[in-house]
């Protein structure tokens, strides 16, 4: 486990106008009830999980052992506000802000989400009705809201995403080769070409197939399932990605199998033989699940298949978290949702002819997935700096790789491939 403090122990200076949510934190009385709160929540979780919480003077909230990964409050006041009064919210802009660090925060976040049941009192997780936040109505996924939605993401730059990615430019989980041992950066594209393939497998996709691609990324799948002899048709709501993954395919030789277009999976029309869609069910939200197998299913020919990359979660907690608004909603993906694979089932057998008959598992690839990333992330901080991403973006999205990276080495996550089927002979 690492042991050196991040070098960035000051609090980064913060543009107000650029972060609203980083402001001093009104001195009210609800702050004041709030910062209690949250002491004695700060108190509880330092005694019942491994995790050594210590305050400035290097003193720990309560005893922990000797290697429990280690989470330093530096400035308590900030840190208790903020958290008391936004709670995880609150927890994800202390970190942005400096109140917080960690000599290996992937390792603290890991214990918090491998014991997420307990963080809270039971309690107090009955009341979560009244204190979590609701998903902004703008943030609704709507045909005339998904494209912002996507923009805030995906738009931001096709630079930063390449100061991170593999030569590939997949932002998804690889699939590693298994016996090989820790994966290595240098595995990473090989392992998202395995990836890619067996989705591609999944889904019969080979010479003469007409597939449609729902979320285009920059252009990867695209090109490998012309290589193997598809016609390609590819959407997605990103300017950004639209650009790179045409001059991509071009460069490949590939312009006259692959068409992208900037449209919503919504309005798509035609037959197609095989749907491919990875990591984009995320971004649907739960209200449009129903929507989106069913045009998944209006799309296919009979018989046709769909290979289906999802990122899900426990189906209890994603009954009881659907409608909160997170950090990772306001600050990387508005409008998302994670599905678990019992509401997928459910949703294509009560309203589709399309049916689950294959999954795979892939938790662990992700993690590794992003440790790989977050490493060269966090080895381009003057590239990033030199595109304009201040400190606080670049604290906010270690933060967002290791965040999600934790969920998945937790086992409170997985990313599953999922094969759906559509009845009918072709």
């Amino acid at each position: 486990m690492t042991t050196t403090m991040p070098a960035a122990t000051e609090s980064p200076a913060v543009d107000l106008e650029r972060w609203p949510g980083l402001g001093p934190v009104p001195e009210d009385v609800r702050t004041v009830v709030a910062r209690q709160v949250a002491g004695r929540l700060l108190r509880r979780v330092a005694r019942r999980l491994p995790v050594r919480i210590e305050m400035p003077e290097g003193q720990p909230v309560a005893p922990a052992p000797a290697d429990a990964p280690m989470l330093v409050v530096r400035r308590p006041r900030a840190f208790l506000s903020r958290l008391g009064r936004d709670g995880l919210i609150g927890f994800g802009e202390s970190y942005m802000a400096g109140d917080w660090d960690a000599p290996d925060l992937a390792a603290v976040l890991t214990v918090f989400a491998a014991e997420v049941d307990r963080l809270v009192p039971l309690w107090l997780q009955r009341l979560r009705g009244l204190y979590d936040a609701r998903h902004p109505v703008s943030d609704a996924n709507t045909v005339a809201n998904a494209r912002s939605n996507i923009a805030r993401h995906y738009d931001l730059s096709n630079e930063l995403f390449a100061c991170f990615l593999d030569e590939t430019m997949t932002y998804s989980s690889a699939k590693f080769d298994g016996e090989a041992g820790r994966p290595q950066w240098d595995d990473l594209a090989d392992a998202q070409r395995r990836k890619i393939d067996r989705l591609l497998d999944l889904a019969g996709v080979g010479q003469g197939t007409r597939l449609l691609e729902i979320g285009t990324g920059w252009g990867a799948l695209a090109i490998r399932a012309a290589e193997r002899g598809a016609t390609v048709r590819s959407v997605t709501l990103s300017v950004e990605q639209q650009q790179l993954a045409r001059a991509r395919i071009a460069e490949a030789g590939h312009t006259g199998r692959i068409q992208v277009d900037l449209l919503d999976y919504r309005q798509v029309d035609g037959d197609h033989d095989a749907v491919v869609s990875v990591e984009m069910i995320e971004a649907v939200g739960h209200e449009y699940w129903r929507t989106y197998f069913e045009k998944v299913d209006d799309l296919l020919v009979p018989g046709g298949r769909a290979a289906i990359q999802a990122i899900t979660m426990p189906h209890d907690r994603m009954l009881a978290t659907r409608h909160t608004h997170t950090w990772v909603h306001k600050y990387i993906f508005p409008g998302g949702c994670l599905p678990s694979t019992e509401a997928i089932a459910r949703t294509v057998e009560q309203h589709t002819a399309l049916r689950v008959t294959e999954r795979l598992g892939l938790g662990r690839d992700y993690a590794e997935t992003l440790r790989l990333w977050d490493e060269r992330f966090r080895a381009a901080t003057d590239r990033l700096a030199g595109l304009g991403f201040d400190e606080v973006f670049r604290r906010m999205w270690h933060f967002y790789l290791e965040y999600s990276r934790s969920g998945f080495a937790s086992g409170y996550l997985d990313v599953q491939q999922i094969l759906l089927t559509k009845a009918g002979g072709r």
